[in-house]
């Protein structure tokens, strides 16, 4: 599928399994984050939503204003962090490489790149949202 061109109607029917939709101030700021700290591209990026493809997961990025007729609307705060308690944990990604960049790009990194005692390198990065990003890799 060319997550550039495929229409929302096609996309939406070709959905199985779990879905992640990230609601955020941004879709433009956000994907500049994504881009910057985990190298990840979006596709159909605009003012109100796009596609992140990672590995061979996808989830959705859909601004505040997107969701204005949602019933979650009113409880979205106006201020971060909007996602605690939720990690967004990408894994086979470089957690030195990515708190460099976060740091970087001026976002705080919670918890330093560490090995950990089930088997994963892993470092907890905040986006400008306050979602919790976690990269990880197995330890050697």
């Amino acid at each position: 599928m060319d997550y550039n061109m495929v229409s929302a109607e096609e996309f939406g029917k070709s959905l199985t399994g779990l879905g992640v939709n990230i609601i955020v101030k941004s879709p433009e700021q956000t994907a500049q984050f994504l881009e910057t700290v985990f190298e990840l591209y979006p596709s159909q990026l605009g003012a109100d939503f796009a596609l992140i493809l990672y590995q061979d997961d996808i989830f959705q990025l859909h601004s505040d204003k997107s969701f204005a007729a949602h019933p979650s609307y009113p409880h979205l705060p106006e201020n971060p962090p909007r996602g605690t308690g939720i990690e967004l944990r990408l894994y086979n990604s470089d957690p030195d490489q990515a708190c460099t960049k976060a740091q970087a790009y001026g976002c705080m990194v919670l918890a330093p790149a560490t090995d950990k005692p089930h088997g994963l390198r892993e470092a907890t990065i905040l986006c400008p949202d306050g979602y919790m990003w976690v990269p990880s890799r197995p330890l050697a």
